[in-house]
């Protein structure tokens, strides 16, 4: 009984909210036609003498591009470069640092508090988002977060107006309410941000308390006056709200950010100021209260999904484990395949079948497709997926000579699974591929691999990696796509007198054309030491 008061007080409150907005709008308007300033009335600045008319700054779509290049820029982050979240005031990406720097429980505390945060105003819910997403998380994880997690999240939801005066001018500086640690790496790695001013937080030893020790939440202006003193920023962008207004009031120029900016208005991938090619975490989505809310409740089901598919691909045959899975939403498709390929080679050695890598899985499924077990090898694999897998499995172990050795006995007794690229990839690249294969025989056929997740990433660089087949299969919705191209000619194998690199580097291309990916020289090495911090060795425990 005692929530209907509140909802009822909060009712009241929105409509006094509108009411007064709008007749202070009004006033302002009036205001305006007589040539007073809004900005005058609280400007702390006395060198500002020329009214600005803080309430009426036009669109950035209106700012001009054009000799911009010496010029300093100064902008909010959340609903000026980031496009607006204003109902759910940066929850989305501290649900992030919950889930993926902290725990599934802590996630689950923040998502639970949520009804209550809705009841404070701005301020306070932001202070307690914060608390509950950063006390007692380790530093180390919330760089791990900030550099592999959110940068993804981020570019996605670039203000495209607002990117668009980012490369245009030369000195940038973000100033924002959120923490400098969520969002520092992000504006100096991918949009070359000059310098970085926000909510500091409180550390104690190698934890953060979840308390500011410098409040960026009601001093954006202020901040900016420290910052620059007497010299006036050349550009400032915000939102239209009282403190942006009164930040973008101290600079020459001055725009705003619509908060209705439609979701057209975000900068594509191919604009990205850096390809995005390596990124960790386990949610697929951004985690708005809704979608987390909905996340909650399906893992339970997840877990019984993911086992229930692991025993029909363990335990049935091929098409019937392939139809029940399609029936629980893994849809897994085929193309090229025909008996011919693996009839048609000699008899002494069976064909080598070099896939893209996507997840753990690959070799399963393309065994599945073409109706017949196949030998898959791996540089490293957890034992839990070595027990789980319904195909064989053989662990290599990175020296040249030896590898090269099981795999030529491999290939005598049967068909063989290899991704080259050495480690998964999830967004539209190829890896460079390592020769090796190439020298081990000329019945090579390529095989391109795309995969599709709608809740869960089925890899991970610094997590867990026994439970990514298990998060993979988690997924209500899954999509598989293999297409198995012709075999190899002969004129382009080591025994038509190509060098293992060519042949490597001609497959790669070959695969790039047909899913639409571009190329790389990365390595499974750069990608770990990217992401983790380390080669990318899994031990032998599951850890």
């Amino acid at each position: 009984m005692a929530v209907f008061p509140r909802l009822l007080f909060k009712l009241i409150e929105w409509v006094l909210y509108q009411l007064l907005a709008n007749s202070c709008y009004k006033a302002a308007k009036k205001v305006k036609q007589y040539g007073f300033s809004f900005t005058s009335l609280f400007s702390t600045n006395p060198s500002l003498k020329t009214p600005h008319p803080s309430s009426f700054y036009p669109h950035i779509s209106k700012c001009s591009l054009n000799n911009r290049a010496s010029q300093t820029l100064v902008c909010d982050l959340n609903g000026a470069l980031l496009n607006s979240s204003k109902n759910y005031s940066f929850f989305p990406y501290f649900m992030l640092v919950s889930f993926e720097g902290g725990s599934i429980f802590r996630a689950l505390i923040l998502l639970l508090s949520w009804p209550i945060l809705c009841f404070l105003d701005w301020e306070s819910k932001f202070k307690a988002m914060i608390f509950i997403s950063f006390c007692g998380l380790p530093i180390k994880d919330m760089a791990n977060v900030s550099t592999t997690v959110l940068p993804k999240f981020f570019l996605e939801n670039l203000n495209l107006h607002v990117f668009e005066a980012f490369q245009a001018t030369g000195s940038k500086i973000v100033f924002t309410s959120v923490p400098r640690v969520m969002v520092e790496g992000f504006l100096r790695n991918y949009l070359n941000v000059n310098d970085v001013i926000g909510t500091e937080l409180q550390t104690y030893g190698h934890y953060y308390t979840g308390f500011l020790s410098r409040d960026g939440l009601l001093v954006k202006h202020k901040a900016l006056l420290e910052y620059f003193g007497e010299q006036r920023p050349d550009i400032g962008i915000g939102s239209p709200n009282l403190h942006d207004l009164l930040f973008i009031s101290l600079c020459k120029e001055g725009y705003v950010v619509n908060k209705d900016e439609k979701k057209s208005q975000v900068v594509g991938r191919e604009r990205y100021p850096k390809p995005l090619i390596f990124h960790d975490g386990r949610l697929a989505f951004l985690p708005t209260p809704f979608a987390s809310l909905c996340t909650f409740l399906w893992i339970p089901f997840g877990v019984l999904l993911a086992i229930y598919r692991i025993l029909i691909g363990i335990f049935l045959p091929y098409k019937l484990g392939l139809c029940l899975g399609h029936w629980s939403g893994l849809t897994i498709t085929l193309k090229g395949y025909t008996n011919t390929i693996t009839s048609s080679t000699s008899q002494k050695k069976g064909v080598l079948f070099v896939c893209s890598h996507r997840t753990l899985l690959d070799p399963v499924f393309l065994s599945a497709l073409i109706g017949k077990p196949l030998v898959a090898v791996t540089y490293s694999l957890s034992k839990f997926s070595e027990v789980i897998a319904p195909i064989r499995t053989v662990r290599l172990s990175r020296d040249r000579e030896k590898d090269g050795e099981k795999m030529q006995k491999l290939l005598e007794e049967g068909d063989l699974v290899v991704c080259p690229e050495g480690t998964t990839c999830r967004e539209p690249y190829l890896l460079r591929f390592s020769p090796l294969f190439a020298e081990l025989t000329d019945e090579i056929v390529p095989v391109a691999v795309n995969s599709w997740v709608s809740m869960f990433y089925g890899t991970t660089a610094s997590g867990f990696k026994w439970l990514d087949p298990i998060f993979f299969l988690m997924n209500p919705r899954a999509n598989y796509h293999m297409v198995v191209l012709p075999k190899l000619p002969k004129e382009k194998t080591c025994g038509g007198g190509k060098s293992s690199y060519e042949v490597a580097n001609y497959i790669q291309r070959q695969l790039g054309d047909v899913l639409g990916f571009e190329c790389t020289k990365l390595t499974r090495k750069d990608k770990y030491l990217m992401l983790a911090g380390n080669e990318g060795i899994v031990q032998d425990q599951n850890s």
